[in-house]
């Protein structure tokens, strides 16, 4: 553990993907059986895991990477160590590929992904008791949905008292069949949190119901629903937080959500308000979508000071 202006910081371990992302500049989006001619191709770090040991580093936070890569994605570790993240649990496979992603950025600023899973498919449940033996309770474990052996990962981690975040990305439905009982908070955007809650969808009308919803469901978590352009709100002991989108132009939405749950989380750990945490979030993803890619777009804590302080 770390100490920070005299307030005991426990650690916070990152298990989750880390990818080599191609971003094609295109047009819009390609549709069936269309040839569409791409303006750009730019090779970006990635994988939600890394995105967000990342933002918790620059956000301050006590953070370790653990996840798996192959020989071709050497250089996701030496950035994940330049920014501040502790690396040692990173295992380099031999047999396999880096995890990649194929992202097409359209004029709008959206985007939609591909995912090859790749050395993020091959944890190991030696691989992951070996790297619980460094964690002890009251210590944070923040997951996504883009390895493998989680269920196994959040029961072993459950069983030594360890305080887990997921974010249940990208979500699909075995995902219901993890023990969800056992995480302490959840990250969701709208289609996430209608999938947890085994509905269609959610009108934009009754994201707070569903919001609610979802922290009923599982009650012992705090529940934090992202809503893109319209901001975020967070449901813990029954009371909602809402905080609206700080406005700004639109370059690449890549790594927004990631970016956004690193400042909170690392808000929220150093003991700021939860409407503070939240308000931190929302200006740092509102500066990293200004930018182009994920990793390389996320602020730093000072730039996110000072665009805080800008808009008082």
């Amino acid at each position: 553990m770390r100490r920070k202006g005299g307030k005991i910081v426990k650690k916070i371990l990152c298990f989750g993907s880390l990818n080599i992302d191609y971003t094609y500049r295109v047009p819009h989006f390609v549709s069936k059986g269309e040839t569409l001619a791409a303006s750009s191709l730019t090779l970006f770090s990635g994988g939600k895991g890394l995105n967000q040991a990342i933002a918790l580093a620059k956000a301050g936070a006590p953070v370790y990477m653990a996840g798996a890569i192959g020989q071709d994605g050497l250089f996701l570790v030496e950035q994940l160590a330049g920014a501040g993240v502790d690396v040692s649990f990173v295992s380099v496979r031999t047999d396999v590929r880096t995890g990649n992603a194929i992202i097409q950025n359209d004029d709008a600023g959206d985007n939609c992904i591909l995912l090859y899973g790749g050395a993020n498919r091959s944890i190991t449940r030696a691989q992951v008791d070996e790297v619980l033996a460094h964690f002890s309770a009251g210590d944070f474990l923040l997951l996504q949905n883009e390895i493998n052996e989680l269920g196994y990962i959040i029961e072993q981690a459950h069983a030594c008292g360890m305080r887990i975040i997921f974010n249940p990305s990208p979500m699909e439905n075995d995902l219901l069949t993890l023990p969800l009982k056992q995480v302490d908070c959840f990250l969701v955007n709208e289609k996430e949190a209608a999938q947890l809650l085994q509905k269609a969808t959610i009108e934009p009308a009754d994201t707070e119901k569903q919001c609610m919803l979802l922290a009923q469901k599982f009650e012992n978590a705090m529940v934090v629903l992202t809503l893109g352009e319209n901001g975020a709100m967070l449901a813990k002991n029954k009371e909602i937080f809402f905080q609206p989108a700080y406005r700004v132009e639109t370059v690449d939405t890549t790594g927004a959500g990631d970016t956004f749950s690193g400042f909170l989380i690392a808000g929220l750990l150093y003991g700021l308000s939860i409407q503070e945490a939240l308000r931190q979030a929302a200006a740092a993803s509102a500066i990293a979508v200004t930018r182009p890619g994920a990793a390389m777009s996320i602020p730093g804590q000072d730039e996110v000071a000072d665009f805080l302080r800008e808009r008082k």
